[in-house]
């Protein structure tokens, strides 16, 4: 992207000291009683007092940010992702089912994902030549560093953490997709020899001939290796390319420009349960016994396209985030609206490369490891997608509130319905108006969402009751505002945790205390989908007594979706489901009471 337009992009600051120390007593406050957060007070006055550890530190992280792109995201990204050492399906990729298409055989497949590679390449054309639009967010241009990232770029395990490699350059990058079927992968070549995208029409060619070398075999679900815990992952891939062969065939994937997964059939299912089947297809696969092999939980950007019509997009969080995303997305869905109007070249393709697997008895092993430990986390997982109809984004509007920070009362609500307490919990503020700005965290309950929840269910006037929700829902949007303009408190105190760790130094107290424990253990991991369609994000809780949420709300409904653990008792993502609609349903009614 063009050097002019970076200049207009502001690096991010580091919040004052004394500032983020007061936010996070304040947001300790609903979270601790008063004996614990006196405790904890003291603790963080001596952390950020003259002379104390607070003060030393800040001065580095100071330095940091003056010599450096972007003084948290580098680290975040480490700390947060690739330091993690838990299976990226379920627990770290985000998924996105998107609306159902109008066809329900592989030959409707097959024309759909041409026309969906097409507009992947078209998009990855704007990206290259730098013509994509600058994005704004309230009047601010906005970073747009991730966009080149997304292509030809993939994770790779290790044995203490992860590292990201990126193939991508806007002139002689890989010129292939993968896309796999039945298990098997295949090099698809993208480019005609004189560096045109092939058209629709040559990549539904290249798609039936795929189709011809993939009937179903006993071939071995490769891509289910991805899908182990990072440690486990990262000594089988050390075994996997010893073999030659195993090696060119992992190094295409990982230099393709993205993946596409052709998935079987699967079982037909009531209209209710649909939604939630589909956003468990694309987020792992349904099982070993149905598409995950079809996946390499890796790579960052895996496209799938079901027989039935369904389809939707898989990322890996290391490198993408949701907004590139969704301005990705956008775009294919306004490609797929386009007649294919060019005519293919006469020129004959060669034939898409398989790619083959050696598997020695070791790399079996671990196969059948991995199958085992994914099923087990398939089925821990409860997933519940509901559309709420009631009302959307436009009512919320007219009461001039803002749409998410009420449904984040409603979510808060809900939980305190279902568990008779609040919980720490984390909706994600994009830093994009920022230098390689990544995310902070909009923290909830706050005091004032916490009077109001006490208050909703008792006998307490119809007109408090407003006053409070208005008060609960405008505190939020205060943290949101926070957050977005780079002083929230999360990223601040991790890059003091850290500054502390790099230089050596013990632990600082702050940490150490059971308070941040709490504070940091998030039991809601919510996350709003920024999109203009009808689609729902879905991604596994953060904690495993937690729950996920995630929501797309649109003008007249909100799309929602539920995660949970089967093994932890206390947690039902139906249970959280129907309680948040019935939620949502009470705060609707706080303002058109019914007669």
């Amino acid at each position: 992207f063009r050097k002019d337009r970076l200049l207009e992009i502001q690096t991010l600051p580091v919040p004052p000291l004394l500032q983020t120390l007061q936010r996070y007593l304040t947001a300790l406050e609903p979270l601790l009683p008063p004996d614990e957060l006196q405790h904890t007070r003291k603790i963080v006055q001596k952390f950020g007092c003259p002379g104390g550890l607070g003060e030393k530190l800040q001065p580095e992280l100071i330095k940091r940010a003056k010599h450096s792109h972007n003084w948290i995201s580098d680290w975040w990204v480490q700390w947060a992702y690739l330091e993690c050492r838990q299976p990226l399906a379920v627990h770290s990729n985000p998924a996105i089912s998107l609306p159902k298409r109008d066809f329900t055989d592989w030959r409707g497949q097959l024309v759909f994902a041409s026309k969906l590679i097409a507009g992947v390449l078209d998009f990855k054309a704007q990206v290259d030549s730098g013509k994509l639009a600058l994005e704004y967010m309230r009047g601010q241009p906005l970073c747009m560093e991730l966009f080149p990232q997304l292509f030809s770029s993939c994770r790779i395990p290790g044995p203490k953490h992860d590292h990201v490699v990126h193939y991508g350059r806007p002139r002689r990058g890989p010129a292939h997709i993968t896309v796999v079927r039945n298990y098997q992968f295949f090099q698809l070549d993208v480019y005609n020899s004189d560096g045109t995208p092939l058209t629709e029409s040559q990549i539904h060619a290249q798609l039936l001939r795929i189709r011809s070398q993939s009937w179903k075999t006993d071939k071995q679900p490769m891509g289910i290796l991805t899908s182990e815990h990072r440690h486990t992952w990262g000594q089988a891939y050390t075994r996997l390319l010893r073999d030659k062969i195993n090696k060119e065939s992992v190094r295409l994937i990982e230099k393709s420009i993205f993946t596409l997964c052709l998935d079987s059939p699967v079982m037909r299912i009531s209209d209710e349960k649909y939604s939630s089947r589909m956003a468990a297809q694309i987020l792992h696969g349904g099982g070993t016994f149905s598409n995950s092999g079809n996946r390499w939980f890796d790579k960052t950007l895996q496209f799938v396209v079901g027989e039935d019509g369904s389809w939707g997009l898989l990322y890996e969080h290391a490198t993408a985030e949701g907004p590139p995303i969704s301005t990705l997305l956008d775009h294919v869905l306004e490609y797929c609206k386009k007649p294919d109007r060019v005519r293919a070249p006469l020129i004959p393709l060669p034939m898409p490369k398989k790619l083959y697997f050696y598997i020695n008895s070791e790399i079996k092993w671990d196969l059948e490891m991995a199958k085992q430990n994914l099923d087990i986390l398939i089925n821990d997982l409860d997933i519940k997608c509901f559309n709420f109809q009631r009302f959307g984004k436009e009512f919320v509007k007219q009461l001039k509130l803002s749409p998410n920070s009420f449904i984040q009362v409603a979510i808060q609500l809900a939980y305190y319905r279902v568990h008779s307490e609040v919980c720490a919990a984390c909706d994600i503020a994009s830093l994009r108006m920022f230098r390689g700005g990544r995310t902070d965290y909009i923290r909830s309950p706050t005091n004032q969402m916490l009077s109001f929840i006490r208050a909703f269910d008792d006998d307490d006037a119809r007109e408090a009751k407003v006053q409070l929700l208005r008060e609960a829902v405008d505190a939020y949007s205060i943290l949101t505002e926070q957050s977005l303009m780079g002083q929230g408190i999360d990223r601040h105190l991790l890059g003091l945790k850290l500054q502390a760790i790099e230089e050596g130094l013990s632990l600082p107290r702050i940490f150490m205390d059971t308070a941040y424990g709490l504070a940091t253990h998030w039991k809601l991991r919510t996350g709003q989908v920024p999109t203009n369609t009808d689609s729902v994000m879905c991604f596994g809780p953060l904690a495993p007594d937690g729950y996920a949420v995630c929501y797309n709300p649109q003008q007249d409904h909100v799309h929602f979706s539920v995660t949970a653990f089967n093994c932890c008792e206390e947690t039902n993502a139906e249970k959280l489901a129907l309680t948040l609609e019935r939620s949502l349903r009470d705060l609707q009614e706080l303002f058109q009471p019914t007669v």
